[in-house]
């Protein structure tokens, strides 16, 4: 732009600009993107109603919840004010859920859990281009804690994906987790380099009568996907499941092998390996009280089902099958009396068997290895056998984002908000588990089968092998054979898979 030419001034007022669909008017496909996110969503969740509800009855856990779920609705009411469902609903959208304002106007992080995020307030959008162009809608900054691909806009995410209660619990660590891990070492990767990945092809970003010569810039998507869904009828439903998809399965964030071996002529032991290849932090994560990971391992033998663990009936949690070999992963949460709870503000203390995210590249050093887990099964001492060799056996991986128990549960809390029967039910149902694909072959139902056949033939090709001792799930001088469709090196150092203690499965 020429020196001399007079800059357009920004006519929007803050109040304006707060409203998510003034930001429509130039900003078409992130407004798009965003209406259909867990972020517009936040304050609409039936799941977080209910339990926001709940926790001011029992525990009056005042706006602990809102302050992250509708950050600007706890800003725009005088200090002390109590934000319920009730207020929530009469609140205008600009007071509802993460908004466009919300993250933009962000120009300071003063902590690492709860919200601890400052807005400027000055009608300045903050992002991610440092050469924004005049317009007359906004002001324009850049700041690196918009910017995804500094690792600085990850403590703008994670001050909200980070949560202790008022007991010191520290009972979401999302954020912690990806501190622990390489992605957040310099040139590691960032939340939003995640969940909000950057667009393949150059976009003009802002169209629209108040915004004239912007130029094509590699802008990022605003779906900000994740694992949860809109239980109930919302905006880009279709599109979110997709994306939903793709975050888990494309490329896979885990990656998996099977292996069998013989202990004796009359003892077969099967093991899963397991690896956290994708995510920047453990799996599963977040609310991972409510999250369920499991593994579903079948045996056969000439077309006879001889062994199953992990089969889970339709509408029921996997924790209450009584399968003594289940391997379950989610966190546990404990009251001040041990006893286990999923509501936060009971909580004092919690044990996690999840699956830890990559600590180190550095193959010569031993955390390295903490992401590769296997276990056994049988397990021992569970008092189940397989007694005769079989010639198939089958992987899945489940993953169930919030238990059906725990909905039950919040049932009437729910009827209360103004949700019937028939609702709730189809809130329920949307609750069912998802596969989870292992597999980098395309064209595959994502079910790892192991053969004879194939576990020699991968053998064969040197990648993998028939060894001993490498599988601490497996004893010591056992014959074992591996299969897997990933990049998984069964060679390479594997541990133990966590045992909880305190809570079972």
């Amino acid at each position: 732009m020429d020196a001399g030419r007079d800059l357009p001034k920004p006519t929007y007022t803050i109040e304006q600009l707060k409203d998510p669909d003034t930001c429509n008017g130039c900003h078409k496909r992130h407004y798009q993107e965003w209406s259909g996110s867990m972020h517009a969503y936040a304050a609409e969740d039936p799941l977080f109603l209910a339990m926001n509800e709940r926790g001011q009855r029992e525990a009056g856990i005042g706006n602990f919840c809102v302050q992250c779920h509708a950050p600007m609705a706890v800003a725009a009411v005088p200090e002390g004010t109590v934000v319920d469902s009730a207020m929530l609903k009469a609140l205008p959208k600009s007071q509802r859920g993460v908004t466009c304002y919300f993250c933009h106007s962000i120009d300071g992080v003063s902590g690492t859990h709860n919200n601890p995020l400052h807005l400027a307030n000055d009608g300045v959008m903050r992002g991610r281009f440092t050469d924004a162009v005049p317009n007359e809608a906004h002001a324009s900054a850049y700041s690196e804690l918009l910017d995804g691909t500094q690792l600085a806009s990850a403590k703008a995410c994670g001050s909200c994906h980070d949560i202790v209660n008022d007991k010191g619990a520290h009972i979401e660590r999302t954020f912690e987790e990806w501190q622990d891990t390489v992605f957040s070492a310099p040139k590691g990767r960032t939340c939003a380099q995640c969940h909000a990945k950057e667009s393949p092809q150059l976009e003009v970003i802002a169209d629209g009568p108040k915004v004239q010569g912007v130029f094509g810039r590699l802008g990022h998507a605003h779906t900000m996907a994740a694992v949860d869904r809109a239980l109930t009828p919302f905006p880009e439903m279709e599109a979110q499941s997709d994306a939903i998809w793709s975050e888990l399965n494309s490329p896979p964030e885990l990656q998996t092998a099977l292996c069998v071996t013989n202990l004796s002529p009359t003892e077969t032991r099967i093991a899963v390996l397991v690896d956290n290849l994708q995510a920047g932090h453990r799996w599963p994560s977040g609310a991972a009280q409510d999250r369920q990971l499991w593994f579903e391992v079948t045996a056969y033998a000439g077309g006879t089902q001889i062994y199953q663990s992990g089969a889970v009936t339709d509408g029921k949690d996997p924790d209450i099958t009584g399968d003594e070999d289940l391997w379950l992963m989610r966190d546990c949460m404990f009251d001040e009396k041990g006893k286990e709870t999923h509501l936060f503000w009971e909580t004092s203390s919690y044990e996690s068997n999840t699956l830890p995210g990559q600590f180190t590249a550095d193959p010569m050093d031993e955390r390295y290895y903490q992401t590769h887990l296997s276990r056994a099964f049988p397990v021992t001492g569970s008092g189940k056998k397989i007694t005769t060799m079989p010639d198939r056996v089958t992987l899945k991986v489940w993953l169930q984002v919030f238990p059906y128990k725990v909905f039950d549960e919040l049932t009437p809390e729910m009827n209360r908000l103004g949700f019937d029967d028939a609702q709730v039910r189809e809130m329920r149902a949307k609750l069912a588990p998802v596969q989870v694909t292992t597999d980098f072959e395309t064209g595959t139902d994502g079910v790892l089968e192991w053969t004879p056949e194939v576990a020699m033939e991968q053998a064969s090709k040197g990648s993998f092998f028939d060894g001993a001792g490498l599988i601490p799930a497996l004893p010591k001088g056992s014959f074992v054979r591996c299969v897997t469709r990933t990049s998984m090196k069964i060679r390479v150092q594997n541990i133990l898979a966590p045992v909880r203690k305190m809570c079972r499965p």
